[in-house]
């Protein structure tokens, strides 16, 4: 995704947002940030109140996946990170018992799950993808991350972060994806494994990821730092 491109298209929804709701001066930038702020926690409370994990994301056949999904990041594919089987760890921190690193061999040898979900995009634009891989809350329970903490965090090799409540974490449907359209993960979709969330925006799926921690800090969020809601799901 362009980055510029999304930074427009969420300052204009931004901007209507306060208009409609706050009635702010748009010149005052102190008020503007002041009600987006107020705003975007309120409807991280909202979100995070709906949220049950006997509410699952729509499923649908496999002819209703695209075989060649949409290529989706701030930057070009030729960019995206590619990360060596013979020396890529995933380092493991915070609430966790077992912080051994993981290797993208073992990693593998996870037992895999499918599901064909959609991916929503910030943008407007959705799509229907196969994906496959480890339930995060199968692994969670194997490294002994302490489930009543209250978020999960990720740091990517491409510079991205993100960060979940635990609640999502342990959703059924949320998976350590190795697989798109049963081929292995393709590198300019994440290799060696994303975080696939389909009750969450696209943004809150992040790839080529290396570090997994377990807090009771809110983790921050790339676009969250640029003025996307956090919880930003159902």
């Amino acid at each position: 995704m362009d980055f510029k491109r999304r930074r427009l298209f969420g300052g204009s929804m931004s901007l209507g947002a306060l208009t409609l709701l706050t009635g702010c001066d748009i010149s005052d930038h102190e008020s503007v940030q002041k009600a987006l702020a107020l705003v975007s926690r309120w409807n991280d409370r909202v979100q995070a109140a709906i949220f049950g994990a006997d509410r699952l994301a729509p499923t649908f056949a496999e002819d209703q996946a695209v075989k060649a999904f949409r290529y989706n990041a701030w930057y070009g594919p030729d960019r995206s990170p590619r990360l060596d089987d013979a020396t890529y760890r995933l380092t493991l921190a915070g609430q966790i018992a077992d912080k051994r690193p993981w290797t993208i061999e073992r990693l593998h040898a996870l037992p895999r799950v499918s599901q064909i979900t959609r991916h929503v995009c910030v943008e407007g634009w959705s799509m229907i993808g196969k994906w496959s891989g480890a339930p995060l809350r199968d692994f969670l329970g194997q490294i002994g991350a302490d489930t009543t903490a209250r978020y999960v965090g990720f740091e990517c090799a491409d510079g991205y972060y993100e960060g979940i409540d635990m609640p999502t974490a342990l959703h059924p449907q949320t998976l350590m994806v190795f697989q798109l359209s049963d081929d292995i993960l393709p590198t300019r979709y994440g290799y060696p494994f994303k975080i696939r969330i389909p009750t969450k925006l696209g943004f809150k799926n992040p790839k080529f990821v290396t570090t997994i921690y377990v807090t009771n800090q809110q983790p921050r969020g790339f676009w969250t730092d640029r003025g996307y809601n956090w919880f930003s799901g159902i």
